[in-house]
Parts: C-alpha cells; structure tokens; sequence
C-alpha cells in the first residue's frame, strides 16, 4: 500500500471515530507510524486529507449504487439493497461528522452537498420512474417533489437538533425513515414485495 493510500485508510478510521474536527495531524501520523514530515510529502494539510477522504467516500458510494442499480430485480429491491448499504456505512460513523464538515471545513460539505443534489437526485429520480413504470409505486405520486423530500432527509438524521445523538440510534434513525418512504411510495404489489424480500431476510438469505 503506497503511503498516500494508507494515509488515507488510516485518517478514513480516525474521522469515523472521532469526527473530523477532533482528529489532529499527530494522531494521523501515530495511526499511520509515519512522521509528519512524511504526511506533508503527500498532503498539504489536514483540509486536503478531509477532501481526498470525502472524495473516497462518494466514490465508493456512488458504485454501490450502480452495482445496486444494475444487479435489483426491480425498483423496490433497489431501495432495499440501498438501505442496506446506507445502514452498513452509517454504522461505522460518528454522528457528528456531517456537522463537523459544514462548520469547520465548508468547502468539502458544499462538495458533498453538491454530489447528493445532483447524482443522487437523478439516482432518486431515476428509481421513482422505474417503480412507477413496474406497478410497484402509486401512479399519482409527483415525482419531483417526492425526489426532493427523499434528497432534504439523507442529512436529517445528522442533525442533533432533531435526533438528539444522545437519545437516538442513528442506524435506526436511518432505517426507520427510508423504510417509511418506500412503503409510502408503493402499491399493495409494491408492498407485497417488501414483505417477501423481508421473508428472505429474516431466513438470512441474500434479497
């Protein structure tokens, strides 16, 4: 693994734990075993790690999402295989890190901002039509306003003002609420197939 890369890597796992703010260049450099002369060979400063560490992290998600795209049977299983991926990458996250980004490092939360207002919408979008055209989603749902209410709550159950971090689960936060989105998007076939592909997960096999 070339030094950049475990830079990265290591900084991925601090700011996951901790949040960006907290995580100081010392604390990089102890988790990697490199000096920080080195770190700066490869990184500027600690902006420019959070950036390359954000830009993994859309990266990465926006495959997931492809791969889910390409291999759901239909928009319904897509939504689910999503929830699955949002759940598994949430769980590793400090709460605090969406409120971090937008306080104390603006430009890479406006990057962030910008990729879920543009490539997730059309993905959002994209998945409103198919479902509709497949029977599994109510024909007189207005696509482009339940488009933005999906994309207005990705960030939600960040926010402490509303799910305070002390009282409430943010994996559960976040599976409550794509759950109450998908089953207000389907028809009684809709729903039908949420209820087998849960049949299927509770028998641990793959949906």
């Amino acid at each position: 693994m070339e030094a950049r890369e475990r830079i990265l890597v290591k900084a991925h796992e601090l700011f996951n734990r901790y949040g960006f703010r907290r995580v100081t260049m010392d604390e990089i450099a102890l988790k990697t075993g490199m000096s920080k002369k080195t770190i700066y060979q490869s990184f500027e400063n600690k902006d420019e790690i959070v950036n390359a560490v954000v830009e993994e992290h859309i990266k990465k998600s926006s495959c997931l999402c492809e791969t889910h795209s390409s291999n759901a049977e239909n928009a319904v299983h897509e939504i689910l295989l999503n929830i699955d991926m949002i759940q598994e990458l949430v769980g590793e996250m400090n709460p605090t890190i969406f409120e971090d980004l937008e306080k104390y490092f603006p430009a890479v939360f406006i990057k962030l901002y910008e990729h879920k207002n543009g490539y997730f919408s059309k993905k959002v979008k994209d998945n409103l039509i198919s479902g509709i055209k497949e029977g599994y989603y109510r024909k007189d749902l207005n696509v482009d306003i339940i488009t933005k209410l999906r994309i207005e709550t990705m960030f939600l159950p960040f926010r402490q003002d509303v799910y305070p971090f002390a009282k409430f689960n943010l994996v559960q936060v976040q599976k409550e609420i794509l759950e109450h989105y998908l089953f207000g998007l389907c028809t009684p076939e809709g729903q039908k197939l949420i209820k087998k592909y849960e049949k299927l997960r509770l028998k641990n096999e793959v949906i």
